[in-house]
């Protein structure tokens, strides 16, 4: 899979911008706030129709603008395709592939990207609800149906959230409906996600023994905070069962308290538990492996690996992860990368580097 060209209007600072991109490695750089995160940004919403750094699709448009366009011309198993995003400062957005209109959920799984961040580095010390939106997005890349079942177990779950605060103080509460299809999706939830978990596990555990040498294994845990210790809940009828006897807590606390929502996942490297024991280097590696995993985990599941997007991480990195990194992937995986400095880059052969200053790009190093 690899982006041919990116256009951008009204976007950000990028007031009407063509690029063409090479194959393998591109390295777009200048100064902090010259607009580089911005066309990485721009491809990322091409990918799930979103963008990662905001949920307010106003910030993404050019000052004073009403509206802005992305459109991403790209090769999937060798078949151009072109995804063409229209976003409004005011109304929905139009999605559109090879100009036939879709939902955003129809996006999802089109363009595959892995996208790196520095705030990805705080992802084991960080909070569940990342580490959650992590495997859920690497997850919907491969598989529709389970998009799709997210998003209804999202909306049926704030469905009874509402109603536990409508009927706060009550004991009949009308949550059977509820119930019995949040037990249903829950156990669907649950097993397609330890179903790829036991794939990433074996795919990280190989990427960090690389990266350390082969002196560290590393495992990835599944934990449910409401079920018992090293036991699973994956069945819809013991999902069930769990919200009928959560429901004085959940009539309570007006929440629900029972689910993959409240899910989390751990790291181990052998027996140590990375968030409360691990090392800064260590947790930074498991990270890095984590990434790894995740291009490999795609490419298994449809066929090609995705494009990688790295955003300013590799001054986050040491030497020797950044060697790592980059002699992953070179000549194996189209990557756009945002630096300040490219001296990272300068012995490597196939490399187009894109200079982006003041809302404008120039082609080749300064």
């Amino acid at each position: 899979m690899r982006i041919n060209s990116l256009q951008l209007f009204q976007f950000r600072n990028y007031k009407d911008l063509t690029i063409d991109l090479q194959p393998e490695i591109i390295v777009l750089y200048g100064t902090n706030g010259a607009g580089k995160t911005n066309i990485l940004e721009a491809i990322y919403v091409g990918t799930i129709g979103k963008s990662h750094r905001t949920n307010d699709t106003s910030d993404m448009l050019l000052f004073n603008a009403d509206e802005a366009g992305i459109v991403v011309n790209f090769e999937k198993k060798e078949t151009p395709q072109k995804v063409n995003i229209k976003l409004f400062r005011q109304g929905p957005k139009d999605i559109r592939l090879n100009d036939t209109k879709i939902s955003q959920k129809e996006l999802i799984g089109t363009l595959n990207t892995v996208i790196f961040c520095p705030e990805d580095l705080q992802l084991i010390k960080g909070s569940p609800s990342g580490r959650r939106r992590f495997l859920d997005m690497e997850i919907s890349q491969t598989s529709a149906t389970y998009y799709h079942q997210l998003l209804q177990y999202n909306r049926l779950l704030q469905q009874r959230n509402t109603l536990l605060k409508e009927y706060r103080g009550k004991q009949n509460i009308p949550l059977a409906e509820w119930d019995v299809q949040l037990a249903d999706m829950a156990a669907f939830i649950v097993k397609k996600r330890m179903e790829s978990l036991k794939k990433i596990n074996l795919l990280i555990d190989l990427m960090n023994r690389k990266l350390t040498g082969g002196l560290e294994n590393l495992t990835i845990g599944y934990e449910q905070p409401y079920g018992e210790e090293g036991h699973i809940v994956y069945t819809k009828e013991a999902f069930y069962d769990l919200l009928q006897e959560a429901l004085p807590q959940d009539r309570q606390r007006m929440t629900t308290s029972v689910g993959p929502h409240r899910d989390d996942l751990r790291f181990f490297s052998d027996a140590i538990d990375l968030k409360k024991f691990g090392s800064q280097g260590q947790q930074r590696t498991a990270v890095l492996s984590l990434k790894l995993s995740e291009l490999e985990f795609i490419k298994s599941e449809v066929g090609e690996y995705p494009v990688l997007l790295l955003d300013d991480v590799l001054s986050e990195l040491d030497e020797a992860r950044r060697n790592n990194l980059l002699q992953f992937i070179h000549k194996r995986i189209q990557t756009v990368i945002t630096t300040t400095d490219i001296h990272d880059f300068e012995n490597l052969q196939g490399v187009q580097f894109i200079q982006c200053q003041e809302g404008h790009i120039h082609y080749g190093k300064p």
